[in-house]
């Protein structure tokens, strides 16, 4: 069983500015890295050559490749793209679900000096439309666009693919299985290898596009080389032994993509590639592959642990396999409620009889993404850590919050065809989160997230409304009935919500159920009109990925789910309206 990992001792600095602004960084200096990830990956090919870097379950059996084979693919990649005029300019673009070939086609396009662009799998699977699609194919002119299989084959990728306008120019790769085998020129490979530097672009990675078009931030080699020193610094525990990791999150993410995928990697671990999903009938396959693997590392996202809880909690010897050699449980991309902490807790102290150190952080695509590290056991959820070597963390006074800015090597220099301003006068950041210091006295305590500065609002009193930790606060309370809330209440009287049921809890009584957790929630908070509810209204159609109601990580935007159900917005306040359900109201089952 795993011992408790070695985490470095936080020691950070905080500046205070006569207009309220602190600025915090560590006392720690970041350490030098590789000038860019091929390096690494050939280091590892020729230090430990035979130790498996990439796996997936296929079927019955299991895809194993190692480090030496990954690097020798990833040449091989690499002088197919150079031959075929790819460079800076003419990115790969890849619409494909995580899989170990398109991670052997990512390795080959950072041994090339050529940027890969991952888009959102929902785009080309969930929309219905194709419109963003078309746009980023415009945007980024791609000299390849990969898809695992073949339209005559009726891939999954097929009508996304007729969707785009592809260029005569272009190529498009339909799978590895011609390409893998190719002759490799040398030369070639080894002259891209020396051109790639610090500042060249190895990723562009695509924001959620809530408001439109999404934008590319641009993601070099310094930016992804620095922030892995960083983490590794402060997690000096990850040096140890190789990680394990089984991890579902997109590689179109940064959190998966690049925090994730770049961990394995730079650790010389082993990344077994989890074809499954938090969602019915997609989860059962990621509880296959835990089946036969113990993780030491666990990252998710809250909806991936509601989704994998049960299983754990009902098959103890999953949950032996799960925990016996598990170092820690990350959490990140969206605040943790507390029931989902509470139950990960205990399915943890009845294996190990202990708990499981749970860490979390916090960052952007913007910024490659760590920012912020949490370095010990967090007693709850909120704890966001503290900045990483390297990093300079501004918090400016904003309204009744703090917003956080970057500055440091992780930061990207732009966005892609796109002339976004994304810096203040200083050249840090604008991240639009906000956060509080956990103790206001000891900086190396961490911070807490204290949501989006954007989305808290006023009520015609003037008092704020916290949207964040309100959210938190109502899927708590209701809990299971809800997978997640949407605040309503801008210049109104009274709030609102907005409901995403579970599935699992839809049936007639579902309304009188809500309404009594809503009277107990408005009890606790002795009916204070910024938290308490005067009604709500249940969400028949699921979030919208074509309008940016939600991301491919179960992330869902406020402001875009009030904009598109603006009608529902309206009921929530009308008098009497059937539709809404008032707590103070006993509700009838509905048969």
């Amino acid at each position: 069983m795993a011992g408790r990992p070695r985490f470095a001792t936080p020691s950070i600095e905080i500046e205070h500015r006569t207009d309220g602004t602190l600025l915090l960084r560590s006392r720690t200096a970041l350490a030098p890295y590789p000038a860019h990830l091929g390096a690494v990956l050939q280091s590892w090919a020729d230090r430990a050559p035979e130790r498996v870097f990439l796996a997936e379950r296929r079927g019955e059996g299991v895809r194993r490749v190692t480090y030496g084979e990954a690097y020798g693919i990833a040449r091989r990649l690499a002088s197919r793209m150079l031959a075929d005029g790819l460079e800076p300019g003419r990115p790969v673009m890849v619409l494909s679900d995580n899989s170990v070939d398109q991670a052997l086609l990512i390795l080959g396009a950072l041994v090339a000096g050529v940027p890969v662009a991952p888009v959102s799998p929902a785009y080309s699977l969930l929309s219905q439309d194709h419109a963003k699609l078309r746009a980023l194919h415009a945007m980024l002119r791609p000299g390849w666009v990969y898809t695992e299989k073949s339209a005559e084959e009726g891939g999954a990728y097929a009508r996304a693919l007729q969707a785009l306008p592809l260029d005569p120019a272009a190529r498009v790769v339909l799978g590895l299985a011609d390409l893998i085998d190719e002759p490799e020129d040398p030369e070639s490979v080894d002259a891209a290898l020396d051109r790639i530097g610090p500042d060249s672009i190895a990723k562009i990675l695509f924001t959620s596009g809530s408001t439109g078009v999404p934008k590319g931030v641009l993601n070099t080699h310094r930016m992804l080389c620095s922030n892995q020193q960083a983490l590794a610094q402060g997690w000096p525990f990850l040096g140890e032994r190789p990680p394990v990791m089984v991890d579902w999150l997109p590689w179109s993410h940064t959190f998966g993509g690049n925090h994730n995928f770049n961990l394995v990697l730079w650790h010389g671990g082993t990344l077994w590639v989890d074809r499954g999903k938090p969602a019915p009938g997609r989860i059962e396959e990621t509880v296959a592959t835990l089946r036969l693997v113990s993780p030491t590392l666990c990252f998710n996202v809250p909806r991936g642990f509601d989704a994998l809880l049960p299983f754990l909690e009902s098959d103890g010897d999953l949950a032996e396999t799960f925990f016996r050699d598990l170092d820690l449980l990350f959490y990140a991309a969206a605040a943790l409620p507390r029931p989902t902490w509470d139950r990960l807790v205990r399915v943890a102290r009845r294996v190990r009889g202990e708990t499981v150190p749970f860490v979390s952080a916090w960052g952007s695509t913007e910024t490659s993404p760590l920012v912020t590290q949490v370095h010990d056991l967090l007693d709850e959820p909120g704890n966001i850590g503290v900045p990483v070597p390297g990093a300079v963390l501004k918090l400016v006074p904003n309204g009744r919050k703090l917003e956080a800015r970057v500055q440091g090597p992780q930061v990207a220099p732009g966005y892609f065809a796109s002339g976004c301003q994304m810096l203040d006068e200083e050249g840090f950041y604008r991240t639009g989160d906000a956060m509080r210091l956990a103790d206001p006295n000891d900086p190396d305590r961490g911070l807490v997230f204290d949501g989006r500065v954007a989305e808290d609002f006023k009520l015609t009193s003037g008092t704020w409304v916290h949207v964040g930790a309100l959210r938190l606060k109502l899927i708590g309370a209701l809990a299971p009935l809800v997978q997640d809330v949407v605040i309503a209440g801008h210049d109104r009287e009274a709030i609102g919500i907005l409901l995403f049921p579970a599935p699992a809890a839809a049936d007639a009584s579902l309304r009188a159920r809500i309404a009594s957790a809503l009277r107990a929630h408005n009890l606790e908070e002795n009916g204070a009109s910024s938290r308490a509810v005067k009604g709500a209204v249940l969400l028949t159609e699921p979030p919208s990925i074509d309008a940016g109601e939600i991301t491919d990580k179960g992330y869902i935007n406020q402001r875009a789910v009030l904009d598109r159900r603006a009608a529902l917005v309206e009921a929530l306040f009308i008098s009497g309206h059937p539709d809404v359900i008032h707590p103070d109201v006993i509700h009838a089952d509905r048969q």
